[in-house]
């Protein structure tokens, strides 16, 4: 069998060659898609920062639209695997353990201070000016954390669940994470004593986590005693 030969004409010396480049590759279209945003983003301004052939985003990603689909699968993939879903609890303990582990494991996500300064903004791009790639990146990675907060508090609320109350408190939850990150600089602006950030994420994921649990049994309190 011939040698692989990526763009340029030479025989790939090694898969680590390979990698290093399509990483190169990655990053640099990261860091380009957060300044620019996907459609002013062109191949040529990626390949001339990765240092690599403009060749190489067609072999390694077929198009600009598949380098950006990959760049933020990137994302998601190193932070699902830094952060898990529900860290330090099994599927089968309580329901109460299982929100308050995912609220913590979502908190310390958002917060996470080591991770790449354009993750972040290309995500927010991506959530407000959406390409294919979102399509793509809710099926594999978001929808299926979706389910499992769908599923602890479905199993929170008993017999009082219903599946616009399970959509509402799915959606006060991450609201209240995504609120302290997303607004953080306004908040600091608003209640300078108490600035929000990796410092106190762990703090702020257990108020959160109480304030939940609080409201969804006190709502399925209410069911109880409606039909009672």
């Amino acid at each position: 069998m011939a040698p692989l030969t990526p763009p340029g004409g030479t025989p790939l010396a090694n898969v680590e060659h390979e990698t290093d480049t399509r990483q190169r590759l990655l990053n640099a279209a990261g860091e380009v898609f957060a300044e620019v945003g996907f459609h002013t983003a062109t191949t040529r301004d990626i390949a001339r920062r990765a240092s690599a052939n403009i060749a190489a985003i067609n072999y390694y990603f077929r198009d600009k639209q598949g380098l950006y689909t990959e760049a933020v699968r990137l994302i998601y993939r190193d932070e699902d695997t830094k952060y898990p879903a529900t860290p330090g609890v099994t599927d089968d303990a309580p329901p109460d353990c299982r929100l308050r582990a995912f609220i913590h494991g979502f908190m310390h996500k958002l917060f996470d201070a080591e991770r790449p300064a354009w993750h972040g903004r290309l995500l927010s791009r991506e959530l407000f000016e959406p390409t294919e790639a979102l399509d793509a990146i809710v099926a594999e990675r978001i929808r299926p954390r979706y389910q499992l907060l769908r599923g602890i508090i479905s199993d929170l609320l008993g017999a009082a669940r219903t599946d616009a109350l399970v959509r509402l408190c799915i959606n006060s939850v991450i609201g209240q994470c995504l609120h302290y990150h997303h607004a953080r600089h306004m908040l600091a602006r608003l209640q300078p004593e108490c600035p929000y950030g990796p410092h106190n994420a762990a703090e702020l994921a257990e108020h959160v986590a109480r304030f939940s649990l609080g409201a969804i049994a006190a709502l399925a309190r209410g069911a109880e005693g409606r039909t009672a």
